[in-house]
């Protein structure tokens, strides 16, 4: 595969991810706001309950869509055992941006939103394009 064609690949993959992501972002972002804001549970347990509603279908939408045509198919236990590490990863990245802005620094619920948009799905693509989807 030649230079511009394989960074084209990454970058459509890319976008499919970000729309992908947009979706799952704003449902787990949006469900962990509404979860800890209006119904008043503790930030880092409505965080853990979106996280495990929204899991499942993360991996189906990232496996058909975000990373489609990429990599092997082959060892799907090894891939969805990736997948959810990867997210174990990215859930424990999000939780300390939650203990670290509310519990800790005592801010409001939203300030953890927005490491939780920029920067947790910038570590979990790069994670399951070379990895997981590789």
């Amino acid at each position: 595969m030649n230079f511009p064609t394989r960074y084209g690949e990454m970058a459509l993959q890319l976008v499919r991810f970000g729309l992908a992501g947009v979706l799952l972002t704003l449902l787990v972002a949006g469900g962990y706001w509404i979860v800890a804001t209006v119904l008043h549970v503790e930030p880092m347990i409505a965080f853990t309950l979106n996280f495990l509603v929204f899991t499942g279908l993360g991996y189906v939408l990232h496996s058909r869509f975000s990373f489609r045509g990429h990599g092997a198919r082959d060892k799907a236990a090894q891939r969805t055992a990736r997948f959810f590490m990867v997210n174990t990863l990215g859930f424990l990245t999000s939780q300390f941006f939650i203990w670290l802005l509310v519990k800790e620094l005592g801010g409001p619920v939203w300030w953890s939103l927005i490491p939780i948009v920029f920067v947790t799905p910038l570590l979990t693509f790069s994670l399951n394009r070379w990895w997981v989807f590789a």
